[in-house]
């Protein structure tokens, strides 16, 4: 949640055989199986055969098969069939000479090709767009409950009300105008999932949410947030598992998780895991050579640990039929800018790639978890100018593409799209925190005396610098939970409860793995990744997570739509 500076990716590209482009018209496969198998190795290079069995009628007119690498591999040179590659999507159509498979009948292409990292091996092949899981009776069956996967998961539903959540809410003068407001349930520890001193467990919240159901369509919103070395740029929020501990957090977080969700009688629920907030972005802005890069960044780009952990729980996640993942993806002010925001969506679709998994186990993102960008600037635009100078020359906008979080997230989703993912991707946006309503408020634009009085005179979002992420002053409840407010946004949400703390200001003994971040302290005059600026964070904060009263009043005081 930090304001961030400049590095660059490389763009996959497409590769190999033309002659693949246009692939033949082929009659249907009413089952197959594939045997992929990597016959050599060396350093950057390999070879593979890919062995594919016809188990259902015989193919006439032609035949093609699709996967998608999970890494950054690139077919080279192939035999035995037609290959060409989009991104991570490679397709082989038959050779000239072979256009039909008999029922039983095997062919095995063949390719040379080259890898970095790691080589695993794609998890899913279609063979004429049927999935090949080695039966004759493709997987058409819709998911159990009730019944087949929806677009948008939040239109027709209603959305879990955390009562531990809620009880707090409610004992706060005022507390009850919101506290039947859904909120995520955060999984931000292993012992969370069992359940601590005054949390339920995730059991015991599923169990909940079935009695909240009653037999009709509701969404319970569940944050999976426990990578190793989490949050490499921010001590508040640092976990408990150590930077190489990927193997711990499979077998110890992400299993018992995907085990209790997986369980058949909360198949009727539609579940929303929120993926890893603040992990991916980090290894696009806060790494060397970037001027606001972090040692322990460095470390998480280069382990790859961030990136096949969130593999790891899309894989898992998203093979039981009923959960629908969300990745984080920041916010505008911190992946606003031309430098941060392909490359961001870029490392998205890698993860997503990642041990095992494949982009169509991200069913959509979410911007804003946990922060305070604005979701509407009402009085400035970023085409807008001020004596001859651009609304993004002004020291607040400092260059950014975007001015709020509605503008961002609408563009990041097209972005996403254009880095591979399915074109039908939606977008989140948590409103928790980000209403700026109260007296300090602006009612219209700035003066038009300068471009920085514009903005700042304008602005609704009144934090000192985009870059502050901690316990804000002066911020209010935003926009109430919603679903489908604007085309391409699946649901205004309430992800981080209102009244939970981001930090403690000062430095408190904890067994929850939880550091004392400076940017969490009100004295506090910065560094690079807000520019030097002072924290603007309240005083008083108790740990991360932990209930913050004085936050929780102010947050009723200036809610945007007023309460």
């Amino acid at each position: 949640m930090r304001l961030q500076a400049a590095l660059g990716v490389t763009t996959l590209l497409a590769a190999t055989t033309a002659a693949a482009l246009t692939a033949p018209a082929a009659s249907a496969a009413p089952g197959c199986k594939v045997d992929y198998t990597i016959t050599n190795q060396w350093n950057t290079g390999f070879g593979a055969t890919v062995a594919i069995t016809n188990l259902g009628d015989s193919i006439s007119g032609g035949w093609t098969l699709e996967w998608e690498f999970p890494g950054d591999q690139q077919v080279g040179q192939g035999w035995n069939g037609q290959f060409s590659q989009q991104a991570n999507r490679v397709t082989v159509s038959n050779p000239p000479w072979g256009a039909s498979l008999a029922t039983g009948a095997t062919v095995s292409p063949g390719f040379n090709g080259t890898f970095t990292g790691t080589n695993d091996k794609p998890a899913t092949f279609k063979l004429n767009g049927v999935t090949c899981n080695g039966t004759t009776t493709p997987p058409t069956d819709p998911p159990p409950g009730n019944g087949a996967r929806v677009d948008n998961p939040y239109v027709g539903a209603k959305v879990y009300v955390n009562p531990d959540w809620s009880a707090r809410a409610a004992a706060e003068p005022g507390g009850s105008a919101i506290a039947n407001q859904p909120t995520g349930v955060w999984m931000d520890r292993i012992a969370a999932i069992n359940g601590t001193t005054g949390a339920r467990g995730l059991r015991a919240h599923l169990d909940e949410a079935v009695q909240q159901a009653g037999g009709s369509p509701l969404v319970f919103q569940v944050v999976i947030y426990n990578l190793p070395g989490r949050d490499c740029s921010a001590l508040a929020s640092n976990g408990e598992l150590k930077a190489d501990e990927l193997p711990r957090y499979k077998t110890e977080y992400i299993d018992p998780i995907a085990a209790i969700l997986g369980d058949s009688k909360y198949a009727d629920l539609r579940i929303v895991t929120i993926i890893e907030i603040d992990s991916l972005p980090n290894l696009i802005t806060n790494v060397t050579p970037r001027p606001t890069a972090v040692p322990q960044c460095d470390t998480m780009k280069a382990n790859g640990n961030y990136v096949n952990g969130v593999g790891y729980a899309l894989a898992k996640l998203g093979a039981i039929p009923n959960v629908y993942n969300y990745v984080d993806a920041g916010h505008h002010g911190w992946l606003g800018w031309d430098d941060n925001f392909s490359a961001s969506a870029q490392i998205m679709a890698q993860a997503a790639r990642a041990s095992g998994s494949t982009v169509n186990n991200v069913h959509g993102f979410i911007a804003n978890t946990a922060n305070y960008s604005a979701l509407r600037e009402p009085y400035f635009t970023i085409n807008d100018n001020v004596n001859g100078q651009s609304v993004r020359q002004s020291k607040w906008v400092d260059w950014n593409r975007y001015t709020d979080e509605l503008s961002y997230a609408k563009a990041f989703r097209e972005e996403t799209v254009r880095a591979g993912f399915p074109s039908n991707v939606g977008m989140l946006i948590d409103t928790s925190r980000n209403g700026w309503g109260g007296s300090a408020r602006p009612t219209g634009p700035g003066p038009t005396t300068s471009v920085d009085a514009y903005v700042n005179g304008g602005r609704v979002d009144r934090r000192i610098h985009l870059g502050n992420w901690c316990n804000q002053a002066g911020a209010g409840l935003g926009e109430r939970p919603k679903a489908a407010p604007e085309a391409g946004i699946d649901a205004y949400v309430w992800i981080k409860p209102p009244g939970e703390s981001d930090g403690s200001s000062k430095e408190i003994a904890n067994e929850e793995g939880k550091g004392f971040d400076r940017m969490c302290d009100p004295t506090y005059t910065g560094n690079p990744r807000n520019n030097n600026n002072m924290s603007g964070a309240k005083a008083d904060a108790p740990l991360s997570g932990h209930w913050f009263s004085a936050q929780f009043q102010e947050l009723l005081r200036n809610a945007y739509p007023p309460l």
